[in-house]
């Protein structure tokens, strides 16, 4: 049976850039005899032009006004999923770490509140290199944020970013993205297996290849018992515009087409098996379901 919990991890010491976070938001679930739980990373600041530039505007401004968001600059939250059982703590992704933007950056404080610490996480599996689900593996001195835990990344993912020529192809707006990723993954590559598609990872942990929004993006079954959900990382990038018109290119996908391909295809499989789905950047701890709405999707947090 799968239960959930959400609370508000109360983090108002935390100081950034800009203001305070007074609150992260957490939400919890079990599956059989693992708990599944999202930690807030803080959020991202991004134009609005990144996502939505050569899309209808008209249309877009109608749903960003459907879900009360501004055109110009949106806030997405960033979620990092842990899985925990009788003899592993496992991270899906890291987090952006100090480097990338002092609105993000906060997975430390937000493990803290749950009651983990550094130390305790045995396994990292990472979705893609992008500077918010990776960075956060190292500190401000490029130690290791997470010094007993084993690495586990998509085989086509790591050769990507690990390719030196990467940082050339890859455009001007990504090339700071290629090089921070080619460091810590150099930093890590010791400690770091490579997996395919459709291989267990770990017990009762399924990679899915869901390539487009980075060439070796993958997404994650988790079972526990007769329950399973999807850990889908960026292949879903929102609950507004992905979600009502997921064929629309994104400019936050590295291949446009592949990535609407990918999007419209996990949409309609999460719609259709009803499946819970965790998404980096989805609202509300980014716990909920698919639903069809007409001819589009919307997502439903989970308990709401």
């Amino acid at each position: 049976m799968i239960t959930r919990r959400s609370t508000l991890a109360g983090l108002g010491s935390l100081g950034l850039v800009g203001g305070m976070i007074p609150v992260l938001a957490r939400a919890e679930v079990d599956l059989g005899d693992i708990s599944v739980t999202t930690l807030s990373d803080g959020h991202l600041v991004m134009p609005g032009a990144f996502f939505f530039d050569g899309l209808p505007q008209d249309e877009v401004m109608a749903i960003l006004a459907q879900h009360n968001l501004p055109t110009d600059q949106l806030k997405p939250p960033c979620n990092v999923t842990m899985v925990q059982d009788s003899d592993k703590t496992i991270l899906f992704d890291v987090g952006s770490g100090p480097a990338f933007m002092p609105t993000a950056g906060s997975l430390l404080d937000s493990l803290e509140a749950a009651g983990v610490a550094p130390e305790d996480v045995t396994h990292v599996v990472f979705t893609h290199a992008h500077p918010d689900h990776l960075w956060g593996v190292l500190d401000d001195f490029d130690d290791p944020v997470f010094p007993e835990a084993q690495y586990m990344m998509g085989q086509a993912e790591w050769d990507y970013w690990s390719d030196p020529d990467t940082v050339n192809a890859i455009g001007e707006a990504r090339a700071s993205f290629a090089a921070g990723a080619a460091r810590r993954l150099g930093a890590i590559e010791d400690r770091c297996t490579m997996f395919q598609d459709g291989q267990e990872v770990l017990p009762g942990i399924l990679a899915h290849a869901s390539f487009g929004h980075t060439p070796g993006h993958m997404s994650f079954e988790v079972r526990g018992g007769t329950q399973s959900l999807m850990v889908i990382g960026d292949a879903i990038g929102n609950a507004h515009v992905a979600m009502e018109r997921p064929e629309w290119p994104s400019g936050a996908d590295q291949d446009t087409d592949l990535g609407a391909t990918t999007r419209t295809r996990l949409l309609d499989q999460m719609a259709q098996d009803q499946m819970l789905v965790i998404g980096f950047h989805l609202p509300d701890g980014g716990i909920g379901r698919v639903e069809r709405a007409d001819t589009n999707y919307r997502f439903v947090p989970e308990g709401m």
